[in-house]
């Protein structure tokens, strides 16, 4: 297999959905086409971020699965296979399903994509690190010790366990994504970023609320986050196909800065060019147990693979994401909306 393995044929699942079509929009600016796209568009408006986008051809995930149980070669060689296709629903109870979906179909697509010497990168989440009292190493081996919050989390947990059991952590790349903002993201709904949703509240109000701290450590609005840009975010998913091609296991993908809800909302009025006014709101009782209060991507490992760019400012992220998207309407790859970054 070549060090690149962004030679050949692609595959990305989950590729209308959020970091998917940012993912598709990098490549697109490597001059990549040759692109197979899966995912499950059913009645969202997720469809919406691949009309801009350059690929080969789409197929709905369920058939995508059917197809490859049936015959492995059924849509021929790929050099890598992006698996971004999941649930990431925090707020998703029905365990069946998420096992299904998020675990087995990611077993499934391991199996075959190293049967056939492609080069596999999935998703897996930070979710994993539950409430972050066992650490967020990404070097540390014994991740049975992370216990999730949530079943979202755990249903990538799971994958996480039983690709270490096989050995196939030392072929392999799982990305554990921390929170990621920025175009494409609309069609989540509720699971959006604070960004995209606070920015709508302060044109339409003037203010935004954020939840209180239920948490004596930590004061209203000064729980802490990684926050990272999703176009650092595929830069470094990217980089595992290129130049990080040799590394394999487990990577926290994230800014390495925690930073509190106050400066996120501090920026978001600073790209509006509003006076900041927030009003700190009761969380929901259902989320107060599983609620993180501090999150922060330990990223030297990254940066030992070969990771080198650098990461894009907090302010300046979020400018470039109100301004140049979210305040026109556009998504990545429309006219206007930005040109893609180069490797």
């Amino acid at each position: 297999m070549s060090t690149n393995a962004l030679d050949g044929r692609i595959l990305v699942t989950g590729g209308a959905g959020f970091i998917g079509s940012a993912l598709i929009w990098a490549l697109n600016g490597r001059g990549r086409t040759d692109i197979v796209v899966s995912d499950v568009l059913q009645s969202d408006e997720k469809w919406r971020n691949l009309v801009a986008l350059r690929y080969a051809d789409y197929v709905e995930g369920p058939v995508l699965r059917a197809r490859l149980a049936q015959s492995p070669a059924a849509f021929g060689k790929f050099s890598a296979v992006f698996h971004l296709g999941a649930c990431s629903s925090t707020t998703e109870r029905n365990a069946s399903y998420l096992i299904d979906n998020n675990t087995a179909f990611t077993r499934e697509l391991a199996v075959w994509a190293l049967a056939a010497g492609s080069r596999f990168i999935y998703a897996s989440s930070a979710a994993t690190y539950g409430d972050g009292s066992q650490g967020m190493d990404d070097k540390d081996p014994a991740i049975e010790r992370l216990r999730p919050l949530n079943m979202y989390g755990y249903s990538k947990h799971l994958f996480d366990l039983h690709a270490l059991r096989l050995g196939w952590l030392d072929r392999i790349v799982g990305l554990k994504y921390f929170n990621v903002f920025g175009p494409n993201e609309e069609h989540k709904g509720d699971m959006r970023s604070v960004v995209s949703k606070a920015h709508l509240q302060i044109r339409n109000t003037g203010s935004i609320g954020l939840f209180r701290s239920y948490d004596p450590r930590y004061r209203d609005g000064e729980q802490m986050r990684d926050f990272l840009y999703v176009k650092d975010a595929v830069e470094m998913t990217l980089h595992f196909a290129e130049r990080g091609g040799s590394a394999s296991g487990l990577f926290n993908l994230g800014s390495g800065e925690a930073n509190t809800w106050l400066t996120l909302a501090g920026a978001i009025f600073a790209a509006l060019g509003r006076e900041p006014r927030i009003d700190f709101i009761e969380m929901p009782e259902a989320l107060r147990a599983k609620y993180q209060y501090y999150t922060k991507a330990d990223i030297s490992k990254l940066r030992a693979s070969g990771y080198e760019q650098p990461i894009t400012p907090l302010a300046d992220a979020v400018a470039d994401y109100v301004r140049n998207y979210l305040v026109p309407g556009r998504r990545l790859g429309e006219e206007g909306a930005g040109s893609a970054p180069g490797p």
